[in-house]
């Protein structure tokens, strides 16, 4: 990512001198030689951190930090002046200014101070990303969800590493930000990794970081994710994808707390819970030689099991309002109704991709169905035949009352009627023995659409 600072002085050698040296750094570069026309600049295209004088006519710096920080409160600002005194240093701290730098200007010192505060911009974004998410509770009251809450409940205060388990699209990532949630770390950042998504020739220097010059492309210094997760949680995501060398040295870390950047000889220490998640058999992995037997058991402290959503079938109408509550805020969509009658067929389902599958379903469902009210009528064909398929026997076998019962049958039976006689409305009514008129509003009534 190419990151746009905004540099603002009323010293044109100074301008063209900090624009030649980001530029060179890979940063792109806007200018503005007033306080009127930063913030014209800024309204139009905001940048991600800006470079800021104190002393020039018009708007002052201390004048456009204020209206920056109004506007924009997570952009950095770097002050920079040649009249510095401790005073205005600490106004504009406490302004919002991520630091002041007095002038003449030390590049080493610019590029520095811009560097950690994209860096800690970044790991605020994320921060506010990952509190919004922490919001997203635990959905549902059955007996699977209640003993997972237990156990998250159980871990989270202590510092002990947790090894979560689970299928694809069951909830692990939400799990695992309960446990930073819920435990003393929450006020530092709860950093994600997911190990299979990130080649194998540059994990290491993802997770450790590295050193200026270590390899082609190292231009400067980097920290890792271990670094930016210090005194929080690292969440390694995946971690059965990860190679034996990796492995090795997250042994290291997880026993020492202790690790080298990679192209480095120093030792740099944290303080990081880490949390692993994977949805593969590590037991298994172990008998075949693709993972190590020692980590496992570094990693597999507290263990917690995400159950699949066939264990928790009574919890699909809860899952089901709140999918379509979440959808509705999310979307120009608006609130959809969902027919209760609707439940007992989701509940035949065998939902291969958990949690996350039921989601896009009813997500689907809400961008597809033409009407308010979402009835069996609006389930894809596809899905039909799929449930069909997998299930001996129909969706109101399990419906809670006759009633409900008895509308599932209903529907299920004429609209497998309207389907054979091509939607023939008279044919299917003679066949079933209707009047038209009374097949008319039973089709109404039961939310029956082609």
């Amino acid at each position: 990512m190419k990151y746009k600072i905004l540099i603002v002085d009323d010293e044109l050698s100074i301008l063209q001198s900090l624009n030649g040296i980001l530029e060179d750094e890979g940063y792109g570069v806007i200018q503005a030689s007033s306080g009127e026309e930063a913030l014209e600049r800024a309204r139009k295209d905001p940048p991600d951190l800006i470079l800021l004088d104190v002393w020039m006519p018009g708007a002052d710096g201390m004048t456009v930090l204020d209206e920056v920080k109004k506007l924009y409160p997570l952009i950095p600002v770097i002050i920079i002046s040649g009249h510095g005194t401790i005073e205005t240093a600490v106004k504009a701290t406490r302004m919002g200014a991520f630091d002041f730098i007095e002038k003449p200007l030390s590049i080493e010192r610019v590029l520095v101070s811009i560097q950690n505060a994209i860096e800690f911009s970044r790991l605020e974004e994320e921060n506010r990303l990952l509190r919004k998410k922490s919001d997203r509770k635990l959905i549902g009251e059955s007996a699977a969800v209640f003993n997972l809450r237990d156990q998250i409940g159980r871990a989270a205060p202590t510092n002990a590493t947790v090894l979560i388990t689970g299928e694809n699209g069951t909830g692990k990532e939400l799990a695992a930000r309960m446990v930073h949630h819920l435990s003393r770390r929450n006020t530092h950042p709860m950093v994600e990794v997911n190990c299979a998504a990130i080649p194998e020739e540059l994990i290491e220097s993802e997770l450790f970081g590295h050193e200026k010059g270590s390899f082609t492309g190292a231009y400067e210094q980097r920290k890792g994710k271990f670094d930016s997760a210090n005194g929080g949680t690292l969440f390694l995501d995946e971690i059965g994808d990860m190679s034996h060398r990796t492995q090795a040295k997250i042994l290291r870390i997880i026993q020492e707390q202790v690790f080298e950047r990679v192209g480095g000889s120093h030792p740099v220490e944290v303080d990081v819970r880490i949390v692993a998640a994977t949805n593969k058999d590590l037991q298994k992995e172990i008998e075949l030689g693709r993972f190590r037997q020692d980590l496992y058991y570094r990693l597999n402290v507290i263990p917690i099991f995400v159950p699949p959503l066939t264990d928790r079938l009574d919890d699909i109408p809860l899952l089901v309002e709140h999918f379509a509550n979440e959808i509705a805020s999310e979307s120009a969509f608006g609130k959809k109704k969902i027919d209760q009658s609707i439940y007992p067929i989701l509940r035949e389902y065998s939902w291969p991709g958990n949690i996350r599958e039921l989601r896009n379903f009813i997500e689907r469902l809400i961008i597809m169905s033409p009407g308010n009210l979402i009835g069996p009528g609006d389930l894809p064909a596809d899905f039909r035949n799929v449930l069909h398929k997998e299930n001996g026997e129909t969706a109101y076998f399990h419906c809670e009352s006759l009633e409900e019962a008895r509308s599932c049958f209903e529907r299920d039976y004429l609209l497998r009627k309207l389907e054979e006689n091509g939607w023939n409305i008279s044919l299917t009514a003679s066949r079933v023995g209707l009047e038209r008129t009374h097949l008319h509003k039973k089709i109404r009534a039961l939310g029956i659409k082609k």
